[in-house]
């Protein structure tokens, strides 16, 4: 049996204030940082050369303090990427993820590390992966890979959990649940991500992953950095 994977064009605050508590078991969400990287002069126009998008504002504020309170309330638990740049938003925790480049990537993307934030009291966890800055049809120029939503999954879901994407971008999180049977929700704000996002989907599903190896790395335990 197939996972739901329903996707909306629309404002994922309004959508939220309307939800139940704890309608999602984990949300994995990856909001604008706000440190505007779009602007030419900045360092991630590394990572934007090698996207479609050169022109539009994704990066110029950050989710307000409602959506953080909103996004506790409608999930049990989150995960949430480059959350060194929220964390006045959220409640200390010990789980975070160090998601390490690859010594081949230093020097060649805005961050060699990304920070992710769990509501998990577990050890935290070092998850190290090369994206593929140069892959053909890349959508947004902060688009996470597949693999790194795998192993989120992989690490922190349970078998049943409901997952909640409020920012789709690329939709490589969706992939992801797809793939590993997960019920998925995600919203998308800007019409031409949510198209691009949903063709890439429905390409990956046409095309299936019944033979495909599964390349997600092994979940590292131990200090954040090591």
């Amino acid at each position: 049996m197939k996972p739901k994977s329903v996707v909306i064009n629309g404002d994922c605050l309004e959508a939220m204030r309307e939800m139940p508590d704890n309608a999602f078991d984990l949300a994995i969400v990856d909001p604008p940082y706000g440190i505007g990287a779009s602007r030419p002069t900045n360092y991630a126009r590394i990572a934007i050369k090698y996207s479609r998008d050169t022109d539009r504002k994704w990066d110029s504020i950050t989710p307000s303090t409602e959506y953080f309170q909103e996004l506790r309330r409608v999930s049990i638990n989150q995960v949430i990427c480059g959350a060194n740049y929220f964390s006045l938003h959220l409640p200390p925790s010990m789980g975070w993820v160090s998601w390490f480049k690859s010594v081949e990537m230093m020097g060649r993307c805005f961050s060699e590390i990304e920070l992710i934030y769990t509501s998990f009291n577990v050890r935290a966890r070092q998850f190290e992966y090369r994206p593929n800055l140069t892959r053909e049809g890349r959508i947004h120029p902060t688009q996470k890979p597949v693999a790194l939503y795998k192993w989120l999954l992989k690490t922190y879901a349970k078998p049943g959990d409901t997952i909640l994407d409020t920012h789709l971008g690329s939709q490589s999180s969706r992939i992801a649940a797809w793939d590993l049977g997960f019920d998925f929700t995600g919203y998308e704000l800007d019409p031409d991500y949510f198209r691009e996002g949903n063709e890439r989907f429905e390409q990956h599903r046409a095309q299936g992953n019944l033979f495909a190896p599964d390349d997600t790395p092994k979940p590292t335990q131990g200090g954040l950095f090591g």
